[in-house]
Parts: structure tokens; C-alpha cells; sequence
């Protein structure tokens, strides 16, 4: 769980501090000046030692990122040559001075081209559509669309930038986002990547989001239980997707009021792989995810890499510290 991307988290992480507060990041050289494995200074201009000929850490194979309302990890793991994986996380305030935390996360096709760019690229423009509609005041259902939209036009534009790898389709990604403010948690997807709600008291804990994918769709029709159904070799093929390659993108959209202090957990399935159901997940989360938020995340990531670090894995935490009064939101 070591790379070279390493960001401090606040003191305090309070949904209600100075929504301005910016992330302080702490990263390495671009290219490293001596082999992580053997220690000769002879890296190339690919990221490899001349020497033994062992890939050095990129920026993206462990990425850690704090604000005082949110904060993400994203892990390369064990399996996978590069991370896919994407994730941003920010905070404004709505135009009557309401905070508002930002968090989205993003997974690469592994099967398409340039993954990693897709994910970077819907992130990054989800994220800053939901800054600049939040600021403005946009409803937040209707903010949350735009910015999956916004994201899924940015990704299709990529077909155009990347010619096409032979027996890949075109860029193309996953996505799950949330935004809470004023008591009330919008989220927004498209994909199999999820959100979960952990109130403190972890009995109550929920999955949040519906998967677009082959074994969701049994379950739905009620053709396979959902054990079979994720048992099968086809489960994680999904049916939702930000690309050129995506028939028709139809975002998810939902809002509720947590009644408890809690966490809003998104992730990949990278994660969830491990620990499938809420109440599975639930128990993994540390108790004190709400108040340690980045520690949480972080041990979130390891228990995923110590189980096979299969895929990428990213999480992202947004801490409720008090339950909504009634007429909030």
C-alpha cells in the first residue's frame, strides 16, 4: 500500500468546516532518479530500470486525497498492470453559503481502450460539473445528471482523440457519484460501481445503487437468485457504460436523508468483489469511518489487496455527522 502519491488528511473532517479548504497533496519526482528494486539510477523514458528491468511506481498506482468533508484512495492492486480506476473529490458552497462535498469514482473497462483515460477524463469533468451547478444553485437531482452527462460526452469525445486498439472497443468507464449537502445525499450512476450508507450503528447499513450488469438483470427478471446469478461467469458484464460505444446513456439518480450519523461509502468492484452485500461490507468498515474518515478508506483499500488485490480498487468516504431535522433538504 505504498506509492508515490500521498496526501495529508485535515485534523478534523466535519461536513460543516470552511467548504474552501483545499487538499494538500505531497507527490514524487515525475520519474524516479534510482530502481525501487535494485536501487540503479538508469530508469528509462518508459518507467522501467535499465538494470533489472522492474516497472517503477507511476503517480496513479496509489493516490490518496483528503478534504475536510470527503476523501478517496485508489489502489492499483496486485493484478493488474496499471490502475484503471479514477476518483476526485471537492467541496463549494451553494449561492445561501450551504456546504456541499463532491465525490466521484470511476472505473475503466478493461476491455476497451485507454481505460485509464476514460476514468480519468469522467471524473474529472463530473466533478467540476457538479462544482459549477452546485454553485450556481441547480437543483441537486438535476446537477447530478448534468454531470453524468457532462461526463459520458467527455468520454465519447475521446473515441475521436485515441485511435481505436484492435479487438478493443472505444474508451469507455463506469461511474457513481454523490454529493452531500443541506442533510440530503444525491447520488448518481451509471455502471456496476456502487454506493453504500453506513450509519454508525451498522445493522441499518444499505446498499444504495443498482447495478448495470448481466447478473442484476437476472435478478431482476427473476430468472437466477442472486447468489446463482453472481456465481456465474457473466456476472460482472455490464450494461451501462460512459463511451462512444454506449447505446444510450440514462443516468440513476437518487436522493435520501440520512436519519443517523453515518458514512456514504462509493466504490469499485474491486472492493465490493470482497465483501458483495451491505451487511458483509458493513462489517469491514471501521467504526470509526465517520470520524477518521481517510483511515478508513485506507484500511478499505488494504483489505481489498490483501485479498488478492484482483482488480483496482478506489473508495471514496463522505462523513454525515448529524441526522437531518425535519425540513432539511
Amino acid at each position: 500500500m505504498t506509492g508515490d502519491f500521498v496526501l495529508a488528511a485535515p485534523g478534523s473532517l466535519l461536513l460543516d468546516e470552511d467548504p474552501d479548504d483545499e487538499f494538500h497533496e505531497v507527490t514524487a519526482p515525475a520519474t524516479a532518479s534510482v530502481c525501487v528494486g535494485c536501487g540503479a539510477p538508469r530508469i528509462d523514458a518508459e518507467g522501467y530500470c535499465e538494470d533489472c528491468g522492474r516497472a517503477q511506481p507511476r503517480p496513479r498506482d496509489h493516490q490518496e486525497r483528503a478534504l475536510a468533508s470527503v476523501c478517496g484512495v485508489s489502489d492499483r492492486g496486485h493484478r493488474h498492470h496499471r490502475n484503471e480506476d479514477a476518483f476526485a473529490v471537492a467541496a463549494t458552497a451553494r449561492p445561501d453559503g450551504q456546504p456541499a462535498a463532491v465525490a466521484v469514482v470511476c472505473d475503466g473497462v478493461s476491455s476497451a481502450t485507454r481505460p485509464d483515460d476514460a476514468s480519468q477524463a469522467a471524473a474529472d469533468t463530473a466533478s467540476a460539473t457538479l462544482l459549477d451547478e452546485l454553485e450556481l444553485g441547480t437543483d441537486l437531482d438535476e446537477a447530478m445528471a448534468k454531470a453524468i452527462l457532462a461526463a459520458a460526452a467527455r468520454v465519447e469525445a475521446l473515441a475521436d482523440e485515441f485511435e481505436r486498439e484492435p479487438s478493443r472497443n472505444s474508451p469507455a468507464c463506469t461511474i457513481v457519484s454523490a454529493v452531500a449537502c443541506g442533510g440530503r445525499v444525491t447520488l448518481g450512476w451509471v455502471g456496476d460501481s456502487r454506493a453504500y450508507w453506513f450509519p454508525d450503528a451498522r445493522p441499518a447499513s444499505a446498499r444504495l445503487t443498482t447495478d448495470d450488469s448481466w447478473a442484476a438483470r437476472m435478478v431482476e427478471a427473476g430468472l437466477m437468485s442472486e447468489a446463482d446469478a453472481f456465481a456465474d461467469p457473466r456476472a460482472h458484464a455490464i450494461t451501462g457504460w460512459l463511451g462512444a460505444d454506449a447505446v444510450e446513456v440514462e443516468p440513476h439518480v437518487l436522493s435520501f436523508v440520512p436519519d443517523a450519523p453515518g458514512v456514504v461509502l462509493i466504490c469499485t468492484d474491486g472492493l465490493w468483489n470482497y465483501a458483495e452485500a451491505a451487511a458483509d461490507l458493513a462489517a469491514v468498515v471501521p467504526a470509526d469511518a465517520r470520524t477518521r474518515p481517510l483511515e478508513a478508506a485506507q484500511a478499505l483499500a488494504r483489505y481489498a489487496c490483501d485479498r488478492g488485490g484482483h482488480d483496482n480498487v478506489t473508495v471514496a468516504i463522505l462523513p454525515i455527522h448529524h441526522a437531518a431535522t425535519e425540513g432539511e433538504g
